[in-house]
């Protein structure tokens, strides 16, 4: 419940204070908002931060943690990110993340193909991608992260290329 919300829901409330009975009703209400401002809204973060706080937090201070960040560029990076009038973006996120806790948000993941219908695939050991000849082959849907490291990045700038976002993982 934002602020607006709030006063709004203050506003109706205040003309029922004139009977005891009203003022039960609204102190029930008051201490409702109250319990709900007081729960910790959990934030969303990438997984590589998540893996950041994970292995820090025992060791180290929120302080520290931060300060350490320009030892992995993705997370320092991630926290020196501005918005259009130059404030930090994820400064603030990472300490909500740090005390009250976080989600990890979903990577994107992608389905690759060549025009001629040739689905990339990983291998059964799990260390090597590549097109199959056969296109019945169910595709492997991997994230840019994933497809990056594979030596792979390229597909998404290769006009040969067809890539599909994947909403849901049962799609394929």
């Amino acid at each position: 419940m934002n602020k607006q919300e709030l006063i709004k829901k203050f506003e109706e409330r205040k003309t029922i204070i004139g009977n005891f009975q009203g003022y039960a009703i609204w102190w029930e209400d008051i201490k409702a908002i109250f319990e709900e401002l007081n729960e910790p809204k959990k934030v969303t973060i990438p997984q590589f931060v998540a893996d950041w706080i994970e292995k820090y937090k025992t060791e180290l201070s929120l302080r520290e943690a931060m300060s350490q960040a320009h030892v992995s560029i993705e997370v320092n990076d991630w926290l020196i990110e501005l918005d259009e009038d130059g404030a930090f973006l994820n400064q603030d996120i990472f300490a909500r993340a740090w005390f009250d806790g976080y989600e990890v948000e979903r990577e994107k993941r992608y389905v690759v193909t060549l025009k001629n219908g040739q689905p990339l695939v990983k291998s059964q050991s799990g260390n090597t991608l590549y097109f199959n000849q056969n296109i019945t082959v169910g595709n492997y849907k991997a994230s840019r992260k994933e497809l990056e490291e594979a030596g792979f990045g390229w597909v998404f700038d290769c006009p040969g290329i067809e890539i599909e976002e994947v909403q849901d993982d049962s799609k394929i």
